[in-house]
């Protein structure tokens, strides 16, 4: 017992006291974009792949519209406005863009000119990452060696092209931590996926991000090459694969009895439980991200009513339920918007429990933006196997018809807030509502 807090300890403390400033400073310009070879030179070779990586979030970590939009509307801007933002914002192309950034192209065109900054995170990035600097893996403090040696998983593996090395590294989650564990100029943790991972149980499994996100199974590495069972598969489905997230978070519901008449009360539980994540969920861009569980009655002539959850008297439990009030005021400074008011905070139907650490401006606003985030909220996410309990109170209205009542419950999840993305004219697929799971169960009403 005495060894294991004491391991604690010392975690924390080269968590939150060992690592100053943001890693990346003086790195910058070393090579040229012709030291880095092209997707389409791999792709020659490494067919299927390409193919592969090139319909993820990896090969559009630069290019994706949000992405896009956050960086050349808000970001750049307020580092224009507030020189002290200007190496924390040009910090974000050192996981949206490395070989931009580890180049000297620091603040990259806009990805319409259509530069080598579009690559994204290439087959170049990570098979020429040898290791990374200092204790923890953080703020892109990798170490790239450009190359003929190309790192990856197999021994012995022979290359007409380039020499090929065998890498404990590249399977790590350490490799992944590099770029999913972000502090910035406020020394705020803004992304923390490989500490949660880290102090979850899959950790103590062995299970690695790499077991989850690049599955094993039959496939061709390279056009030279026979067949193997256990090819690492380049899809990274994640947070915008509905098909990775639909079932992450499993939900049951019950009643306090199974009849009532019009006035009583119904109590009711909703269970929600981690099943699928080696992270807290919501995780990466949590300050974008809205997960959240409603729960309405639905009578036996089909009208429905909202319940709202039950509040628990936790601080700062106000950001933990859905709410309209104004948020984000803080980018009508990025902007340059005078007595700018702010946007709806969650843009959905008051009262429901949604899960979220709340990212907070030096004013104590909330905000979308990772490099203005002074502060954090509370944590009311949900961890890897955490079940959440829910409760609810409802009065049966005195004018509800008898019959049959449905208690139905829904888990949504949305990548971005509606209000803000509306307001950015962010594409809509960015902001619709995904379906996680649902539940329901039956009351009647006499």
């Amino acid at each position: 017992m005495k060894k294991s807090l004491l391991v604690s300890i010392m975690f924390f403390l080269v968590l939150f006291l060992g690592m100053k400033g943001t890693g990346h400073k003086g790195r910058k310009g070393n090579h040229r974009y012709s030291d880095f070879e092209t997707p389409e030179t791999c792709g020659q070779c490494h067919k299927e792949i390409y193919r592969e990586w090139k319909q993820t979030m990896m090969a559009q970590a630069y290019t994706h519209r949000w992405d896009e939009i956050e960086y050349f509307k808000l970001a750049v801007p307020h580092a224009e406005r507030r020189p002290e933002f200007k190496e924390s914002v040009e910090g974000c192309n050192g996981c949206h863009t490395p070989i931009a950034f580890f180049v000297g192209d620091r603040s990259p065109k806009p990805p319409s000119s259509g530069t080598r900054a579009n690559e994204s995170v290439s087959c170049e990035v990570c098979h020429t990452i040898s290791g990374f600097n200092g204790e923890v893996p953080f703020n892109f403090n990798y170490i790239m060696k450009p190359g003929r040696v190309k790192y990856g998983p197999r021994q012995g593996v022979e290359s007409p092209y380039h020499d090929t090395v065998k890498s404990d590294f590249l399977q790590s989650p350490e490799f992944c931590a590099t770029c999913h564990n972000e502090k910035n100029s406020f020394g705020v943790w803004v992304k923390s996926t490989y500490f949660e991972w880290k102090q979850g149980p899959y950790s103590k499994e062995g299970v690695r991000c790499q077991d989850c996100h690049m599955w094993r199974g039959s496939g061709i590495v390279a056009e030279m090459s026979r067949a193997v069972k256990d090819m690492r598969h380049h899809s990274f489905p994640g947070g915008h694969v509905m098909a990775k997230i639909r079932g992450a978070i499993e939900v049951k519901v019950y009643t306090d009895q199974d009849e009532y008449e019009p006035g009583d009360e119904v109590k009711i539980t909703v269970l929600l439980y981690n099943a699928k994540a080696g992270h807290k969920l919501p995780t990466g861009s949590v300050e974008d991200r809205q997960l959240w569980v409603e729960v309405h009655a639905v009578d036996s002539q089909g009208r429905r009513y909202i319940i709202p959850v039950d509040k628990k008297g936790f601080p700062g439990e106000k950001y933990t339920i859905t709410s309209n009030e104004l948020a984000y005021q803080d980018m009508g400074e990025m902007m340059g918007i005078k007595d700018f008011r702010g946007l709806p905070r969650d843009d959905l139907e008051e009262g429901h429990r949604i899960y979220r650490i709340a990212f907070l401006d030096p004013e104590g606003r909330m905000t979308v933006a990772q490099w203005n985030t002074a502060s954090l909220g509370v944590d009311y996410r949900i961890a890897p196997r955490e079940t959440k309990v829910e409760t609810y109170t409802w009065e049966i209205p005195e004018e509800i018809p008898e019959g049959r009542v449905k208690i139905d419950v829904r888990v949504l999840y949305r990548l971005l807030v509606k209000s803000v993305a509306r307001f950015l004219k962010v594409p809509e697929e960015e902001y619709r509502t995904w379906e996680i799971n649902s539940a329901e169960t039956y009351i009647e009403v006499y």
